[in-house]
C-alpha cells in the first residue's frame, strides 16, 4: 500500500512541476500578454473608468440575488471571495522564501497582463451566459467552450473535462486546504482544538450554501470589504511602524527581480530563474486570472454592457495582487524576518505570523493573521463551493446539487483536522488542469474580446459626445 501510495505522490508531483513550474507558466503570461496587446492595453486605458464603476457602486446591502443574476458588485465580491484567500498570506510568504524579495516584482508583472486575460474572461462569461431549466442565470467558461467550439466533439470533451477539473480542484480538494489554513491557524494562535474549528466553519458554510446564490451574494458582499478593510489597516500599521525599512524593502524587490545576489544576505542562493518561477506561479495562483474559476461569478452580474464587467473584473486582479498581496509583502520584507526563515528552511504562514508579530506583539500578531486567514479562507470556501455547483448542475442538473453539497461540507470538515500532502497536491495539479481548456477558448475566442475592448468603448464614449 506505501509503495502505491509514493507512485500516486510521485505522479502528481511530476505533473504538478511540468504544470506549474513550465507549461502554465509560459501559457498564463503569454494568454495576457496576447490580450493586452489584441485589446490594446485595455488595463490600462480602461482602469479609471473600472475603479469609478466599482468604488461608486459599493453597497453593503444590495438588491438581493436570484433567479435574474446579481449586482455588478455583489458578482466582483463573489470573484474576490475567491480571489483574495490563504494564498495572499501563505502564498506571497512561500514566494519570498522560495524566490527572494523580487518575486513580487514578477507577481506585478503578471498580475498586469493577467487583467486583461480576466477582461476577457468576464466578457465572454456575460455574451455566452443562459437560462438554466428552471429560468435561472448561468454562466461560466462551459459555455464560452461551446461557442468556440461547439456542442459536440472536440468542444463537449474540453467542456466536461473543465467541468470535472473545476468540481475536484475547488469544491473537494481546494476546500479542504482552505479548512485546513483556518484549524492550523486557530491551533497555533489559541489553542483551539481543530476539529471545533472544522464542525463551527462546516455548519456556517452549510446555512450559507442552502440559502443558494441570494445568500452567498448577501455575505460576499458584506465580507469582502470588512476583511479587505481590516487586512489593510493592520498591515499598515505594521508598515508603519517598521517604516524606515521601506524605502530598502522596495529596493530589494526591483533589485531581486533582476540580480537577487546583490540582495545579499540569506538571499544570495537565489537565482533570477528562481524569483520568476515562484512570482509568476504564486500571483497567477492568486488572483485566478485565466484559470476559469472567476467567470462564474462574473456571467451572473446585471450589468449594461459585457464590457462594464471585464472592466470590473480587473479591478478584482488589482485589489487581490497589488493591493493585498503586495501589503503582505511588505510587512515581511519591512519586518526582517525573511532571511532567517529562508535560512530555517520556514515558509508559508508561520513566516507571515512571524512578520506581524514583530508590530502587534508575539500574542497579537498570531491572532491577527489567524482572524484574517478565517476572513480569507471562509470566502474562498464560499466563492470556490459557488463555482463548482455551477459545473454541478451543467454536468448533472438540480439533483446533483444536495450530494455534492454534502460532500463538499465533508471535505471542508475533514480538512480542518487532516493535512495529508497529497490533497494538497492533488488541488494543485486538478486547477492546473482546468487552466488548459479555458485557455484554449480564450484564445479562440479573442477576435470578439478585442473587437468589445476597442470598438464597444469607442462607440459608447462617441454616444455620449453626441
Amino acid at each position: 500500500m506505501q509503495t502505491l501510495s509514493n507512485i500516486v505522490n510521485t505522479i502528481v508531483g511530476g505533473v504538478n512541476n511540468v504544470l506549474w513550474n513550465y507549461l502554465l507558466l509560459i501559457l498564463l503570461v503569454g494568454t495576457g500578454v496576447f490580450f493586452t496587446i489584441r485589446t490594446r492595453f485595455v488595463q490600462i486605458r480602461r482602469f479609471g473608468a473600472a475603479m469609478k464603476r466599482v468604488f461608486g457602486g459599493i453597497k453593503l446591502h444590495g438588491d438581493k440575488a436570484g433567479k435574474e443574476g446579481m449586482s455588478s458588485f455583489q458578482a466582483l465580491a463573489t470573484a474576490i471571495a475567491a480571489q483574495v484567500g490563504t494564498g495572499n498570506v501563505a502564498g506571497c510568504a512561500t514566494a519570498l522564501v522560495s524566490g527572494g524579495p523580487g518575486a513580487i516584482f514578477w507577481m506585478w508583472v503578471a498580475a498586469f497582463f493577467g487583467m486583461a486575460t480576466i477582461y476577457g474572461e468576464a466578457f465572454l462569461a456575460q455574451i455566452t451566459k443562459t437560462r438554466d431549466k428552471e429560468g435561472h442565470v448561468i454562466g461560466g467558461p462551459v459555455f464560452y467552450i461551446h461557442k468556440a467550439f461547439g456542442e459536440k466533439g472536440f468542444g463537449k470533451f474540453l467542456a466536461v473535462f473543465f467541468s470535472i477539473a473545476i468540481i475536484i480542484a475547488l469544491g473537494f480538494m481546494g476546500n479542504m486546504v482552505q479548512s485546513n489554513s483556518i484549524g492550523d491557524a486557530f491551533f497555533t494562535a489559541f489553542g483551539v482544538p481543530k476539529i471545533a474549528v472544522g464542525i463551527a466553519v462546516a455548519a456556517v458554510a452549510a446555512v450559507i450554501f442552502i440559502g443558494g446564490i441570494g445568500r452567498i451574494a448577501s455575505v460576499t458582499e458584506k465580507i469582502v470589504p470588512i476583511m479587505a478593510a481590516l487586512y489593510i489597516v493592520g498591515s499598515l500599521v505594521v508598515i508603519i511602524i517598521n517604516v524606515r525599512a521601506v524605502p530598502g524593502a522596495f529596493a530589494s524587490i526591483f533589485v531581486g527581480a533582476f540580480s537577487p545576489r546583490a540582495v545579499g544576505g540569506a538571499v544570495a542562493g537565489i537565482a533570477v530563474r528562481q524569483a520568476i518561477r515562484y512570482g509568476v506561479a504564486r500571483g497567477l495562483f492568486s488572483n485566478e486570472a485565466g484559470m476559469g474559476s472567476t467567470p462564474h461569478a462574473h456571467a451572473m452580474a446585471k450589468v449594461d454592457t459585457p464590457e462594464h464587467q471585464g472592466e470590473t473584473a480587473m479591478v478584482g486582479v488589482f485589489i487581490d495582487t497589488f493591493v493585498v498581496l503586495t501589503l503582505t509583502a511588505l510587512v515581511i520584507l519591512t519586518s526582517g524576518v525573511l532571511n532567517g526563515m529562508i535560512e530555517s528552511g520556514i515558509s508559508g504562514i508561520p513566516v507571515a505570523q512571524a512578520a506581524f508579530s514583530t508590530g502587534f506583539g508575539s500574542r497579537i500578531g498570531p491572532a491577527f493573521v489567524a482572524i484574517c486567514l478565517l476572513f480569507f479562507a471562509f470566502s474562498t470556501i464560499i466563492g470556490w463551493y459557488f463555482f463548482a455547483k455551477t459545473n454541478i448542475t451543467i454536468l448533472f442538473g438540480k439533483k446533483g446539487v444536495l450530494p455534492f453539497t454534502v460532500i463538499a461540507l465533508f471535505f471542508i470538515l475533514l480538512g480542518s483536522v487532516l493535512k495529508v500532502n497529497l490533497v494538497w497536491d492533488l488541488s494543485d495539479m486538478f486547477n492546473g488542469l482546468m487552466v488548459i481548456p479555458n485557455l484554449i477558448a480564450l484564445i479562440a475566442l479573442s477576435g470578439l474580446v478585442a473587437k468589445a475592448a476597442i470598438d464597444g468603448h469607442r462607440k459608447r464614449e462617441g454616444e455620449k459626445i453626441r
